[in-house]
């Protein structure tokens, strides 16, 4: 397998023939109401316990409703990633390979439009956002993955002669508890993806605020050729889910990412069960940060500022890499502040179907509530200022709006 190359990333000019598709896929999904079940063992799961899936720039058109997983569902979750394991794992690299390829192959074409309308309707990404993370990048995280594993089975000990020695790559003993978040449909499709390609099997739970693109990233999965129990989607309240499954026996390992007190939480619940556990469980997260522009005196102004606005309001911040704090040296400031202020109001807010809109809603009223809050006491202080925006309304959606 010859290295791949990073995914095209698509204009979405206004004309283009790609524009117009997209456009039809959101307009289609945009008016359905979906059923989204737990997915065990290939089987879909009805538990009558629901939760709404909505626009975030729209919060009264609801686009789904998910079931909800509770401890017996939680249990026959790893029970399925318990009786697929065996036969996945018995499997050669490169065939294990091969249905991740697929997925990738399938959003690079047919599910393409279907997955990057599900993202921005659901999470409320713009096109140009929604193209580099659900397409691009998910497709290059499965076939870098691939990639690389093969090349990780390549690093094999030195023999002499007479005798062979060989080094075999193992799945870990037990299910994987991937938990992902909602800003990356591309990170939430790799964390389940990661450790099955390797022969490991997956107890999934995507963040309530991403189950629409989930839902879509598991049926394309599926349509790969995915055998069923090898990764089990379930949704579940974040609390209970940690509670049946961190502490359980056969925890082999947990991928994470989001926020840095629940990852804490995650390592204390595992160090406090380390004995109940048929072995080690490997804990790998990220968590958020706090990312900073630091400017030299020297710095090109207009540059600079570029990378303020889009470091700062790229998906409305919502990223670990966002530029949520700038030093700047005070010869350039009276500079950098004018073209800030010119720059940042002519940035648009609103619907994600209108692609003239650079920023569109945050995730969920509590996102919305906690940025407003930090807006009003910033008014409130006596050593700071607002110098450009400020003004919010819920009415339609979570928007950070400009008047």
């Amino acid at each position: 397998m010859q290295q791949p190359k990073n995914e095209s990333v698509r204009n979405y000019a206004p004309q283009d023939t790609e524009t117009k598709s997209v456009k039809k896929a959101l307009s289609q999904m945009a008016q359905e109401k979906i059923e989204i079940p737990l997915f065990i063992g290939g089987k879909e799961i009805r538990t009558g316990k629901t939760k709404k899936v909505v626009m975030p720039h729209d919060r009264q058109k609801v686009l789904a409703e998910f079931h909800q997983a509770g401890p017996a569902e939680m249990e026959q979750a790893v029970q399925a990633s318990h009786q697929a394991k065996k036969e996945w794992e018995r499997l050669d690299g490169a065939t294990r390979a091969a249905v991740f390829l697929k997925a990738a192959d399938l959003i690079a074409g047919e599910y393409r439009d279907v997955l990057n309308a599900a993202t921005m309707l659901g999470q409320s990404k713009n096109i140009f956002q929604a193209e580099i993370d659900a397409a691009c990048e998910l497709i290059d995280f499965l076939r870098f993955n691939a990639y690389f594993y093969q090349e990780i089975q390549k690093d094999q000990p030195l023999s002499v002669p007479g005798l062979k020695n060989s080094l075999e790559y193992r799945a870990l003993e037990g299910f994987v508890f991937a938990i992902t978040p909602f800003n990356f449909t591309a990170i939430a499709g790799n964390l389940p993806a990661a450790p099955a390609l390797i022969g490991n099997t997956v107890v999934w739970k995507p963040s309530d605020t991403q189950m629409l693109s989930a839902y879509y990233t598991y049926r394309i999965f599926e349509k790969a050729g995915l055998p069923a129990g090898v990764i089990n989607m379930i949704g579940a309240e974040g609390p209970e889910a940690g509670a049946t499954l961190l502490p359980h026996r056969d925890l082999a390992g947990v991928h994470f990412t989001g926020s840095t007190g629940t990852f804490q939480t995650i390592f204390k619940t595992i160090g406090s069960n380390i004995s109940n556990y048929r072995s080690y469980p490997r804990i790998v997260g990220e968590t958020g940060g706090k990312d900073f522009i630091f400017a030299h005196a020297s710095a090109d102004v207009d540059v600079l500022v570029t990378a303020i606005v889009r470091g700062a309001f790229e998906y409305q911040g919502q990223k670990c890499s966002a530029a949520s704090r700038v030093y700047i040296p005070q010869n350039l400031w009276p500079s950098v502040k004018e073209k800030l202020i010119e720059q940042v109001k002519t940035i648009k807010v609103g619907d994600v179907q209108d692609f003239s809109n650079f920023m569109n809603a945050v995730i969920d009223e509590r996102s919305y509530k906690k940025i407003t809050g930090f807006i009003k006491e910033a008014r409130a202080s006596s050593d700071a200022e607002i110098i450009v925006g400020g003004n919010f309304s819920d009415e339609v959606g979570y928007l950070l709006i400009q008047q």
